[in-house]
């Protein structure tokens, strides 16, 4: 059975070169030649494991070997590389920053509210009970406070658009699944361009939030439950599924993911993926897919 190992850098901090690839190429066994992706960026080396290795463990020799330097590794199985159904995170994934700590600023309650966030993406919390607090903190805040934190403080991620663009025009299914809300969620998997996405409803009194969501909460379980029924749904075997995500509220459905990423995640995320993409942006992920930098569908 064969293997490819896929090194990827950040498009605007290139850090591949013949000898980065010469030295991946040592460490693997019954390694083919390279083949570029992406010239400086992106290059991927096809491999026949030993007997008694495992891709976890190639993985973690080849980030030894480029602990010190800005490059990704992904290491799985040659077949059913291109997948067929993306599901994805909403904050710190698809976009730079955490709405519901921007919509705490209009509040006042920021520094608490992000205090908690954080927390519940480390997972030392559970996430429910602290989006209850959290929106309680909320409760009077007016609705279009949310027009405004999309329009001034939403940043979408380097190569989100590109991503789901290049995915779409291949034939694969997208959606976008957040333990955010749907206020955010519908427009800004619009502006990325999701076939759907998933989430919490805010409950409001007249044209201010209430303090509540209506129940139950959409949220770790809530994700990995959609992947399966949209796996089901399409006819996809688990092999066909690509997540991406960075708190402790993806990772179920990262683990029930053919190619499991988690992207610049907290360390607990990070630790239990397949893949993790510390340094390049969410176009890495089409690279660990085999696409080519011509391939891409151009969206950013």
């Amino acid at each position: 059975m064969t293997y490819v190992a896929t090194l990827i850098s950040n498009p605007a901090a290139p850090a591949l070169d013949a000898g980065v690839l010469r030295r991946a190429r040592d460490v693997l066994y019954a390694a083919q030649e390279p083949v570029w992706l992406d010239p400086g960026i992106a290059a991927e080396i096809v491999f026949t494991p030993g007997a008694d290795s495992d891709r976890r463990g190639v993985s973690d020799i080849l980030r030894a070997t480029f602990a010190n330097e800005p490059i990704d590794i992904v290491v799985q199985r040659t077949g059913n590389r291109r997948k067929k159904l993306f599901l994805a995170d909403m904050d710190s994934t698809m976009i730079g920053q955490e709405c519901i700590d921007e919509l705490a600023d209009f509040a006042g309650h920021k520094t608490r509210i992000a205090a908690i966030t954080a927390r519940a993406m480390r997972g030392e919390i559970a996430f429910e009970p602290a989006l209850r607090e959290r929106l309680a903190l909320l409760k009077g805040l007016p609705v279009s406070s949310i027009d405004e934190v999309i329009t001034k403080r939403i940043t979408l991620t380097p190569g989100a658009r590109t991503l789901v663009a290049t995915l779409r025009a291949n034939g694969a299914h997208t959606c976008m699944v957040s333990g955010g809300f749907t206020l955010f969620t519908d427009r800004i998997a619009a502006m990325i361009g999701f076939d759907e996405s998933r989430a919490n409803t805010l409950l409001l009194d007249e044209e201010k939030l209430s303090g509540a969501v209506k129940e139950p909460i959409f949220g770790r379980e809530s994700k990995r439950a959609a992947l399966i029924e949209l796996r089901e749904r399409l006819r996809l075997k688990k092999e066909d599924t690509l997540v991406a995500g960075d708190g402790a509220n993806d990772m179920d459905m990262i683990a029930e993911a053919g190619l499991g990423a988690a992207y610049h995640a907290k360390p607990a995320v990070a630790a239990m993926a397949d893949a993790r993409i510390d340094h390049g942006d969410l176009t890495a992920l089409l690279y660990a897919q085999g696409y080519k930098r011509e391939e891409f569908v151009t969206r950013d």
